[in-house]
């Protein structure tokens, strides 16, 4: 499915609690009473049935190696369960189960097992902070103490640093900054869903929505990437069933950010469902990668769609990183404008994309050519023209979210906006849902004008290279 990376999550009781760790995987299911999934263990991986849960652990992360992809070992809660809520004692420093001694010795025990696993890449020091008792001054405390427990332990990794409020906020570091003995290797970690951003993504104007919404998550923590910090965004998801219209609101201006600031991310989840969780044998995962059975692709068109942001738009080592360029994304397809002909403009693959230049007078101009853009009239194909003065080749971002692509016509001043039709052609219709109607759609007339260093310029696709790690640049999962 094109991905490089697992974020794999443990609980601090695998590393400090002899009972757990060395309780054999069979016993483990049995004791739940999965005796049937103990069965399927048997049938598919055998060899793991009778190991110590930590060293299952240890095989999945080899497996993972032995397929090149990388880990990030993601401390998700101290005891084992599903994460997360306000009171379930695992959520803040002083909890119930939130020891910070026995936490650091669990960080420095996990750290110094995979020292020398190579594709272990990163460890997220914990999820979601929550709760009552958390504070900003024993975050920088303890989280400070964590980073350089594990980095005296594993000085290889990335140490990855996750927020308040179930990570969803960094605000605190606009005025005080983290201090470490090391350098070059901090990452920090924020989380956005549709349930959780404060959008009433349901029941207002998608670009009202979307608008209000960036502005919030680049206030909470995307403004770190703006000072130089790398950020990843360790978790966002959907319900992959498509029927949930909100979150296929949010998802759209998800990927329009992601792909403006090639941020690196994680989609929740992989797993299709859990042995058990909360209680349930067998939980449907609606926001699952894969179906219930794991045996198929849930949302195959999702794959497709994230397949332009699983590699680096900008970032050292592309062919023209030293010169980028613009590129036309649309995010509801996960394609980019190509030129066909002077006739025909069209959605493709966004390595063939060509070169776009968006000018300080707002013509965009299609690099070594001359051309740019035009609009001719309502309901027409957007065609390549040579006289750039007219008022039908400027194109201006318009709307709250900033995503309408638009021009208005030298006869006669009608404003309309780049909108692509169901079979990729780029049209210049009328603008739609600009403000107020919360029913309306406008994702198929979004488009972002991102920065692009990816493939050649003039459409020839190119062979991509992989990437080291996480953070040389990569848009990556």
């Amino acid at each position: 499915m094109g991905f490089n990376c697992v974020r794999l999550t443990w609980p601090t009781y695998l590393a400090t609690n002899a009972t757990l760790a060395n309780l054999p995987l069979r016993w483990s299911l049995e004791l739940l009473g999965m005796r049937e999934s103990a069965a399927g263990v048997r049938v598919n991986n055998p060899q793991l049935l009778d190991l110590p849960l930590i060293d299952v652990f240890k095989e999945v992360v080899s497996a993972l190696g032995r397929n090149n992809i990388m880990v990030i070992l993601d401390n998700q809660m101290t005891t084992p369960g599903w994460c997360c809520s306000q009171r379930d004692g695992n959520g803040f420093f002083g909890d119930t189960y939130f020891d910070p001694d026995e936490w650091l010795s669990g960080l420095s025990t996990m750290a110094t097992m995979f020292r020398n696993t190579k594709n272990v890449v990163g460890m997220s020091l914990r999820n979601e902070l929550r709760g009552d008792k958390q504070n900003v001054t024993l975050w920088f405390r303890y989280m400070q103490q964590g980073a350089e427990v594990v980095h005296a332990a594993n000085p290889g990794v990335l140490v990855i640093l996750s927020g308040l409020e179930f990570d969803n906020t960094l605000d605190f570091l606009f005025s005080k900054k983290v201090q470490l003995s090391f350098t070059g290797k901090l990452v920090y970690e924020q989380h956005w869903y549709g349930f959780s951003d404060g959008g009433n993504w349901g029941s207002q104007n998608q670009n009202d929505v979307c608008g209000m919404v960036v502005g919030f998550i680049k206030y909470k923590g995307l403004f770190l990437l703006q000072q130089g910090w790398p950020l990843f965004f360790s978790e966002f998801g959907f319900d992959m069933s498509g029927a949930h219209v909100a979150d296929n609101r949010y998802l759209t201006c998800f990927l329009s950010v992601a792909a403006e600031m090639d941020l690196d991310w994680a989609i929740w989840a992989l797993q299709g469902s859990y042995y058990i969780r909360e209680g349930t044998l067998a939980y449907d995962e609606s926001y699952g990668l894969l179906s219930w059975d794991w045996s198929a692709t849930r949302n195959p068109s999702f794959i497709k769609r994230i397949n332009s942001l699983q590699s680096p738009f900008q970032g050292p080592g592309l062919p023209n990183s030293k010169e980028p360029y613009n590129v036309i994304f649309h995010p509801l397809t996960g394609l980019c404008l190509v030129v066909k002909s002077s006739e025909a403009l069209e959605l493709g693959p966004c390595d063939e994309s060509n070169a776009w230049s968006y000018t300080s007078t707002n013509q965009l101009v299609l690099k070594h050519t001359g051309q740019c853009l035009q609009a001719k009239s309502v309901g027409e194909n957007a065609k390549l023209g040579t006289d750039c003065s007219k008022s039908s080749a400027k194109w201006q971002l318009i709307s709250y979210s900033g995503m309408h692509v638009s021009a208005e016509l030298t006869k006669n001043g009608t404003r309309v906006c780049l909108d692509a039709t169901p079979d990729g052609t780029i049209e210049t219709n009328l603008c739609e849902c600009l403000t107020l109607d919360p029913n309306c759609n406008p994702e198929s007339q979004w488009f972002k004008i991102i920065l692009s260093s990816k493939g050649i310029p003039g459409g020839t696709s190119i062979l991509q290279l992989p990437s080291l790690g996480p953070w040389s640049p990569t848009s990556s999962s």
